[in-house]
């Protein structure tokens, strides 16, 4: 079976082995991810949002999600980061609990993929997922309680997986559970509202 090399797995491993400092820049990571800074960022997003991590994490994972789907609209080749942003930095204990907790997914999600479907991942594609991965960011933005977070998390990184290992299958299916994590949120939203009315 055709993967592409390096692996994920292997990729995010050493963003965290590479560096014995003990916060990492933005920026160090973006750098490290090569010519997969789009996928991987997005996966990297949406992990934190199906993993316990600290309160406020999925606001600025949202935000960030935005920046990146919008750079995609744009066809842009390469991610660009603002200076303050790219200069702001992570412990590397969370990026550990972060990588580490989402090794053994990645790994299995591996052992399926591979390049299939390009079209899904071409240009023309990138500019439609680009606008699913700014709406999901936005999503991530809203207060929800619970597990408001995990419908758009999970979809956020089925579509990173799908551009990281250029796997049409995965993408369309990242597609179908965006449109999933929709519904839920829409759902969530109207259950509030109605929970809201009958207090007032």
């Amino acid at each position: 079976m055709d993967h592409r090399s390096p692996r994920t797995s292997e990729l995010l491993s050493a963003i965290v082995t590479a560096h014995s400092a003990e916060r990492i820049g933005v920026g160090e990571i973006v750098h490290a991810l090569r010519n997969r800074a789009f996928g991987l960022s997005i996966l990297l997003l949406g992990l934190p949002n199906c993993l316990p991590m600290p309160p406020g994490l999925p606001v600025l994972c949202g935000i960030l999600l935005c920046l990146v789907g919008g750079q995609m609209l744009l066809g842009r080749d390469e991610l660009w980061l603002p200076r303050w942003l790219a200069n702001r930095t992570l412990s590397r204990a969370l990026l550990e609990k972060i990588v580490n907790g989402s090794l053994k997914l990645i790994r299995r999600f591996e052992s399926y993929s591979r390049p299939r479907l390009p079209y899904f991942s071409s240009p023309s594609a990138r500019f439609v997922l680009g606008g699913l991965v700014v709406v999901l960011g936005l999503l991530l933005l809203l207060p929800i309680p619970i597990f408001g977070n995990l419908p758009p998390g999970i979809a956020v990184v089925i579509l990173g997986l799908g551009l990281v290992e250029r796997d049409g299958v995965f993408i369309l299916a990242g597609v179908v559970a965006t449109l999933v994590s929709f519904g839920v949120m829409g759902l969530l939203s109207w259950l509030l509202f109605q929970g809201a009315l009958a207090v007032f």
